[in-house]
Parts: structure tokens; sequence; C-alpha cells
């Protein structure tokens, strides 16, 4: 049966009508899935029980709690979803696995949502991309990881979600119809209501992203790891789809000054791309545009797990004062960087190590 989670007010309008029911039941039904998030269509009082009885033999609601959870020392949740997937376009949907990632700080907690099991994009440093590609996640999907693990924190009585980035599993901008599907659902006012600052959507730059920067408001962050263009072709093969002179250039054309961020999230590699040499030309690239960076420590973990050898791969990680350097280097001319804070490192659960370890 399709689920209703996932579907917007003027889809939830139409399957109303569809089941005899008047039209602005479909209000009723946004604000059960969306604003008391139930898990139940029984759960409707104010829908007839016709109208329910009516609405469960065609639809479920599309809710449903991990299938298992690893917890780090340092407090970062790791949750493995049973899902069902796009498949394709003119094929059945399937279930597989993925990952969710909560990230408390005192009174914050940021969710790290995965919008795809698997990922096209075949970055040679990411535990994600060795798992290939198995399929597109519907809306409902991508936000029955946020309903879900929003209440499970409650109940465990850790903080509520502040934030959501679309950082786990897949390249958003690769299934960016229900994407965009989920963030309007997320910030509408008939949805969760959210503001869009609260929420980041990263990419590693394909054209696609210039529809997200034309239809949503919400943040971006961009996945560079390297600014010359032939090494970046050499660990990220998407390059050769948008080039990152491409991607900064697209950037430049829209206002960053006010509401709405773009950061750049740079993974630091010993003597490969943490030199002075490529601190000049992230500095080259950047130059007018309002952005800030977000250097991030590899976890040689990624390797091992991945069960390849580091020395053949050549991705040795950044010392900490080589790391504190570049900061230093680009905030002083202009760029606020900052060192990312690690977290979930042991349960696999930080960056590039989603790898439905779980499962």
């Amino acid at each position: 049966m399709e689920a209703l989670l996932g579907k917007t007010l003027e889809e939830l309008q139409t399957i109303a009508q569809s089941v005899g029911l008047q039209k602005f039941a479909g209000k009723q039904l946004a604000e059960w899935l969306y604003v008391r998030r139930v898990k139940t269509i029984d759960e409707m009082t104010n829908i007839s029980l016709k109208g329910r009885k009516a609405l469960k033999e065609r639809y479920t609601i599309g809710r449903h709690a991990p299938v298992r959870e690893a917890v780090s020392i340092d407090g970062t949740r790791k949750y493995l979803f049973e899902i069902s997937i796009l498949h394709s376009p003119t094929s059945a949907s399937k279930s597989c696995f993925i990952e969710t990632v909560y990230i408390p700080e005192e009174e914050r907690a940021t969710l790290c949502v995965s919008t795809q099991a698997g990922c096209k994009m075949g970055c040679r440093f990411c535990m994600t991309g060795i798992l290939g590609f198995q399929g597109h996640l519907p809306a409902g999907e991508i936000l029955n990881q946020i309903f879900e693990v929003d209440a499970l924190a409650v109940s465990q009585q850790q903080p509520a979600l502040t934030n959501i980035v679309y950082m786990g599993e897949g390249e958003p901008m690769d299934n960016l119809d229900e994407v965009l599907q989920s963030l309007a659902i997320m910030t509408a006012s008939y949805g969760c209501a959210w503001s869009p600052k609260r929420i980041t959507v990263s990419t590693v730059g394909i054209p696609a992203m210039k529809r997200f920067l034309d239809e949503s408001e919400c943040h971006l962050a961009v996945s560079m790891h390297n600014p010359f263009v032939n090494e970046r072709a050499q660990i990220m093969p998407a390059e050769k789809l948008m080039s990152i002179t491409e991607v900064i250039s697209l950037l430049k054309q829209y206002d960053w000054a006010h509401q709405r961020r773009v950061s750049f999230e740079y993974i630091c590699w010993g003597g490969k791309n943490d030199s002075p040499r490529h601190a000049k030309e992230i500095l080259r690239l950047l130059r007018g545009l309002n952005c800030r960076i977000n250097l991030i420590r590899f976890h040689e973990g990624v390797e091992r797990v991945a069960q390849t050898n580091i020395e053949e791969r050549h991705f040795p990680a950044s010392n900490e004062k080589q790391m504190e350097w570049l900061r230093d280097y680009l905030t002083e001319n202009g760029i606020t960087t900052t060192i990312r804070r690690s977290r979930g490192e042991d349960i696999l659960a930080a960056c590039g190590m989603l790898v439905n370890a779980l499962q």
C-alpha cells in the first residue's frame, strides 16, 4: 500500500477526495501527519470512521522505527532503517537499509539524514561510495528518519532536533524531486513549519544543483576537498560532470549575504591537499563569494573497514598542526574557516563512514 507520509497538501487533498472525503480533509490529514505525527490512520479522530476505513484500504501512514541503534562514547547515535526505495521510475519499490546519525550537543541536536541507499558518485575516500548505488529514497522515507529519531530523542531525554543536514548516504541533488518535496513539507506552514535556516543540503556539485538553488531557501554545503580540477577529478568522478570552477561560478550568481549560507566541506590529507599551493588556489577560487569552509579530519578507519590498502590509495590524514595552519591562513585571508569536531567515529558514524555496518 502507498504511504501518506511525504505527500504535499495538494496531494493529500486529492487523496481525501479519492476516498470520498471533502477536500478540506486534506488539511486535516496534513495536521495528523506533520504536526501531531501519528503512526496509524485510526488516530485521526476527526476523520469519520467511514473515511478512515476507506483510507486504510489503500494507504498506510508510512512510519516505521529503526531496526538497530549504536551509541558512541561521545553521545552520537547511529540508527539503521530498513526502508522502501524507488527502485526505478518504471518499477516497484524494494527494501534495503540506510543509516541516519543523531548528533546531540548541549541543548541542540543535529540529524544527518540519507537521501539514497548507497551513492552513485564514487568518491574514492568515502565508504558509502564503495557500497555503490541501490536506489532513491522517496520523500516519506526521508521524513521518517526525521520523525522517528526526533521521537526517540525525546523519549530518551535527549535534545529534540534543532537542525537537519542532508549529508548521509547519497547525493541529494541526484534525488532532487524527492529531496525538494521533503524540504517543502519540512518548511511549509501546513507541514513542520521549520525555518529553512535550520536545514543544510550537501552536494559534490552536479548540474541539478542550479534547480535546488532556484527552488529552495535552505543552506548549501559543497564538498570541495581539492581546488584543482585535475587533482579533484582523481578522487571525485563527479568533477567530470561539473567542475569545481563551474560550481563556484554558478554560486557567485546568487546572493549569500543575508539569511542563506553556502559552505565548503574540505577533508584534509597530509601532503595531498593541505599545502600552501592548495590554500592559495582555494583563496583564488572563492574570491568574491561570501562563504565559509569546514575542515574535516580524515578517518583512516574508512579505509580499514572498507578492506582497502591505505598506502595504495594514498590518503594519509593531515596532522593537527597542518590543519590549524590551513584554518588560520584561510581565515586571515578573508574566508572564515573552522575545523569540524569529529563525532561518532567509534561507531562508524563520522563523515564518509556510513556503510550500513549495523545491518
